[in-house]
């Protein structure tokens, strides 16, 4: 599992799932961020980080795209454009 986006298209809400580089070897795990992008280019607003299990996290993606959730690209971060 690499780097990924996914948006509500209903309410906005994104996660981003992001790799645990540190752990990643050993026992690899992936950082899960609940948040939103601000319409006024302040800082993006995070509401959740859950740190879990790759095969967790894919579960999670998976689920999250059946309900209708939509691959993007970066919303926030270095990676988002402005």
């Amino acid at each position: 599992m690499g780097d990924g986006w996914l948006r509500n298209p209903q309410d906005g809400w994104t996660y981003r799932f992001q790799r645990d580089e540190k752990s990643w070897s050993v026992d690899p795990r992936v950082f899960v961020d609940k948040g939103r992008a601000m319409p006024d280019g302040s800082p993006a607003l995070l509401k959740t980080r859950k740190h879990l299990r790759r095969e967790r996290a894919e579960g999670m993606w998976k689920d999250l795209v059946r309900k209708g959730w939509e691959k993007v690209p970066a919303v926030w971060g270095a990676d988002a454009e402005p």
